[in-house]
């Protein structure tokens, strides 16, 4: 165990290796072996094919499994070092007096009030608001790109309510700070409570009253302020066109809560949008809230969080600070990154939406080389970071922005407005290097993604921080259709970046070594996943459909190289999924979905990504909606996926549950007529049957299902007409 101290002073952190480690290397050499020599058997295959045919089904798996092969060999490279961190944040003041603790800047990011209701992004904000951090060295900046009044007013009562919510948490010591979590809780120990949750109900109700009407009436509009905060909403006025609106709904100099106390300061911001300059989505509102916050506060530490994943810890904060304010590290660590963890997911996690491997078990091997990548909310980041790398600071267009200027005027100074207008403009970036060597990356829709990774590639390090006590908490899809879009969109962004000059396995094994160019390149090449799996969903099947045999039989030795390759691989992902807190019936959802989305928003997402790099219109960022469906959240909790949409993510998966059952059933056929012998059969068999049970979901939707959220019947006659096709044509191609 490595421990940080300081002249005697007790230690802000530690972290230790896993016991695993060595285990783990050992494996992978003898796994990596086995896969090795099943790639040598396709190749002698291939090299002795007589047939086109056999030709062409054995160049398809040598391919499938070369693919699976390098994403095995990728994902491995994040198991070479793990470490755990341990932080002590109750050490943090022998070492860092608060007066002199870091500003905080806090960005949370919206773009439709319609999909992220506003009330979800207004707990966001009062559960940071509450921090166990000084209040005025907190300010909280909420960017609607959605341009809505309706968020605005929304915040307007969210800055009224927080002068009772902020003192009523600290006063009571309150762990839940999210005022819609802390309601479902008991709350009756505190008499002052009712109090507060009838001052919140109210306040909800007029701002759903709001949403529900699509506009902001004159009579909520109670005096000269509020009027004039609303004006710029002209009937010009579009989310597409329109001038920054830039708003201070709390000011720490003068406004103070119910016990006298500063407030943090409140910032509702909306950038200047139009039609003929590009706006580059999440990565451009943020590059527009870095601007803004550098001339109104310039906090050195900066925290992101998406709007729907509130403060679940109030010392939080304290555990960032535990690493930023290190003195042995803060001059290279770029970030410290939260694992993103969700409320509401089902007892058996249906759609995988915890992403155990992307937000706990790769970070944790990350960390131990050089750090974890950024997922987008749920980070602390050095201001520094953005402006080149830790050896050479990369200076901004104008002094104002520069990571250490000092803010000497007031929050709402006329000169510091006109400045932040001008820096939120949609022609600022002209001319400039934003987006592209300074602040969040252009140039992939998950701008997370590729921007932890340059950062890592300049030569910043980054901290995985992983409490017991999740940090945050957020929604997660809960319908497939959601699900399926959000993975093809990643798919879209992940690829636009590994098919760049900044691929990670030129550019980033050269910039940050081998393990750590694979670990991100196993990322940027997700979606490679789809052709290996659509090939084992589909050519093994059809084959047996027409009685082909494909695999070596139960009795050849080659049969156990198999059996060890596939045991070994689910082996290996049960034991750490289980270790990190997961369960079996979790992890088994865990691989349905990763083979769903091999045969739906992979492959889709492959086709956008190239249909865009050849310059045809695609539709972009969506975002993934936030509004919970009642119907829809009974069946979720029940363990039912929803299909009740027609899609064509649907079809392939239809097509594959048909041809896997008929492929299962053929096969006793044949197993029946020729005397019971199952050995030759047996992998085709049980790959059919494998098929089957994963796709019992899908079968329940076809067959025994009359609720809204059954395969709608045109989707059933397609795939199925579409599964007769398929055999129709391999059964010609195989006889010929």
């Amino acid at each position: 165990m490595s421990t940080t101290t300081h002249d005697g002073l007790p230690p802000l952190h530690t972290h230790k290796p896993s016991r695993r480690t060595t285990a783990n290397r050992v494996f992978v050499v003898v796994h990596f072996s086995a896969i090795l020599a099943l790639l040598y058997r396709h190749t002698l295959s291939l090299l002795h094919s007589t047939t086109l045919t056999s030709f062409l089904i054995t160049l398809t798996f040598l391919i499938s499994d070369t693919l699976l092969a390098f994403m095995y060999t990728t994902t491995q490279s994040v198991r070479m070092k793990p470490i755990y961190r341990t932080e002590f944040p109750e050490n943090l003041k022998s070492v860092v007096q608060e007066p002199d603790f870091p500003a905080l800047d806090v960005f949370i990011c919206t773009a439709d009030p319609y999909k992220e209701p506003p009330m979800n992004v207004v707990n966001t904000a009062l559960s940071v608001m509450a921090y166990d951090y000084p209040t005025e060295k907190v300010s909280v900046y909420v960017s609607d790109d959605g341009g809505s009044a309706l968020t605005l007013f929304a915040f307007m009562e969210a800055a009224k309510f927080a002068s009772h919510w902020v003192p009523f948490c600290r006063t009571n010591n309150i762990v839940e700070r999210c005022p819609e979590a802390y309601f479902e809780t008991d709350y009756s120990r505190f008499p002052e409570a009712e109090k507060i949750k009838i001052m919140y109900q109210g306040m909800k109700v007029k701002v759903n009253n709001v949403i529900e009407r699509g506009k902001v009436d004159q009579e909520y509009l109670t005096g000269e302020r509020e009027i004039q905060a609303f004006s710029k909403w002209t009937d010009g006025f579009t989310r597409q066109d329109h001038p920054a609106v830039i708003q201070v709904l709390l000011d720490n100099s003068k406004d103070r809560d119910i016990t006298g106390h500063l407030m943090s300061n409140l910032i509702y911001v909306s950038r200047e949008k139009s039609r003929a300059s590009p706006h580059h989505f999440k990565a451009g509102a943020l590059n527009a809230l870095l601007r803004v916050s550098a001339t109104m506060t310039n906090a050195p530490i900066v925290l992101t969080l998406d709007c729907d994943m509130y403060s679940n810890n109030p010392e939080t904060p304290l555990r960032a600070l535990c690493y930023l304010s290190d003195p042995k590290l803060r001059s290279k660590v770029g970030y410290v990154q939260f694992p993103q963890r969700f409320q509401g997911i089902n007892k058996t996690d249906i759609y995988a939406s915890e992403f155990r491997h992307l937000f706990i078990i790769n970070p944790w091997g990350l960390d131990g080389l050089l750090g974890p990548n950024y997922v987008g909310t749920g980070c602390f980041f050095s201001r520094r970071a953005f402006f080149g790398g830790p050896s050479e600071l990369l200076p901004p267009e104008i002094p104002q922005l520069h990571p250490n200027n000092v803010v000497d005027k007031p929050l709402q100074n006329p000169e510091v407005l006109e400045l932040a207008n001008h820096v939120a403009s949609c022609n600022y970036e002209n001319n400039t290097t934003w987006g592209y060597k300074m602040g969040v990356r252009y140039g992939s829709l998950v701008e997370d993604y590729f921007t932890g990774y340059i950062l890592l590639c300049e030569g910043w390090n980054a901290i995985f921080c992983n409490p017991e006590r999740a940090a945050f908490l957020g929604d997660a899809p809960i319908n497939l259709l959601d699900a399926l879009n959000q993975s093809k969109r990643w798919a879209v962004g992940l690829l636009e970046v590994g098919f760049s000059k900044y691929s990670p396995v030129t550019y980033g094994v050269r910039a940050m070594g081998p393990l750590m160019g694979l670990g991100f390149a196993y990322y940027a090449f997700w979606a490679f996943g789809a052709f290996p799996i659509t090939t084992y969903a589909f050519v093994p099947q059809l084959a047996l459909l027409n009685g082909f045999t494909l695999f070596p039989k139960v009795s050849d030795p080659w049969f156990l190289l198999y059996v060890f390759v596939v045991l070994g691989a689910y082996g290996e992902e049960l034991v750490e999924f289980v270790l990190s807190g997961g369960t079996f019936l979790k992890w088994w959802n865990n691989q349905r979905m990763w083979m769903i989305r091999g045969l739906s928003s992979s492959p889709f997402g492959f086709v956008e990504y190239f249909l865009k790099s050849l310059g045809f219109s695609t539709h972009g960022f969506n975002v993934t909606s936030k509004v919970l469906d009642e119907d829809q959240s009974k069946r979720y909790e029940q363990g039912m996926m929803e299909f009740g949409v027609s899609s064509p993510f649907f079809v392939p998966l239809t097509v594959a549950a048909i041809v896997n059952l008929a492929a299962f059933a053929w096969g006793h056929v044949e197993i029946f007529r020729d005397g019971g012998s199952l050995e030759g059969l047996f992998v085709q068999m049980f790959i059919a049957g494998f098929g089957i049970v994963n796709c019992v979901p899908i079968y329940e939707a076809m067959i025994s299902r009359n609720d809204k959220g059954k395969i709608p019947t045109k989707t059933i006659l397609v795939s199925t007409i579409l599964a007769f096709a398929l055999y129709a044509v391999v059964y010609v191609t195989l006889r010929n």
